[in-house]
């Protein structure tokens, strides 16, 4: 069978795939608001997202034409 490996993000490499600034994402994480996107939060403090999460709300913004927005 074919293992999917998780594929742990950065918050930068999160917001440049994302096309947002590092502080849109803090400032959701912290409000809930915004961009919903799971994270998991390090013992350190730090923050990573996973790749499989950030493809879903990429594809959950997949729209056909602008009408739809």
């Amino acid at each position: 069978g074919v293992t999917m490996v998780t594929k742990y993000r950065t918050t930068k490499d999160t917001s440049e795939q994302l096309g947002l600034s590092p502080k849109s994402l803090a400032n959701s994480r912290s409000s809930g608001k915004g961009i919903n996107l799971p994270f998991i939060k390090m013992g350190n403090g730090s923050v990573r997202y996973r790749q499989e999460d950030i493809d879903e709300y990429m594809e959950s913004r997949l729209v056909n034409h602008t009408g739809e927005v």
